[in-house]
């Protein structure tokens, strides 16, 4: 799934991406082609957009033991302010904690 403004005009050389304009309707495809089962997103800026317009039911980390020192925050700064979320369900893995948060509506 790809989410731009505009289509590329060489769109053709990649025939099994889907263009979609914006986070919402990106949403709705990524439904509609999951059907019954869950849709993940994983890009930062996609992510932050979904969860400003209420389209994230959960927010998923993952903890590992490892401190890169530099990246990209995941969600920056949100529109609205904070975003409330649940107490989590935390999943221990081996060498890394996984950590379920609902979305407080």
């Amino acid at each position: 799934m790809v989410v731009t403004h505009s289509l590329p005009s060489d769109a053709g050389k990649w025939p099994r991406a889907t263009f979609v304009n914006g986070v919402g309707a990106a949403v709705d495809r990524a439904k509609e082609i999951a059907g019954d089962k869950n849709v993940c997103i994983a890009s930062t800026t996609v992510a932050r957009q979904a969860l400003e317009l209420g389209l994230v039911d959960e927010v998923w980390v993952s903890l590992a033991p490892v401190i890169f020192g530099e990246g990209i925050r995941y969600f920056g700064a949100l529109a609205g302010g904070h975003q409330l979320l649940e107490d989590p369900t935390v999943i221990q893995g081996k060498r890394a904690v996984h950590l379920r948060y609902p979305v407080r509506r």
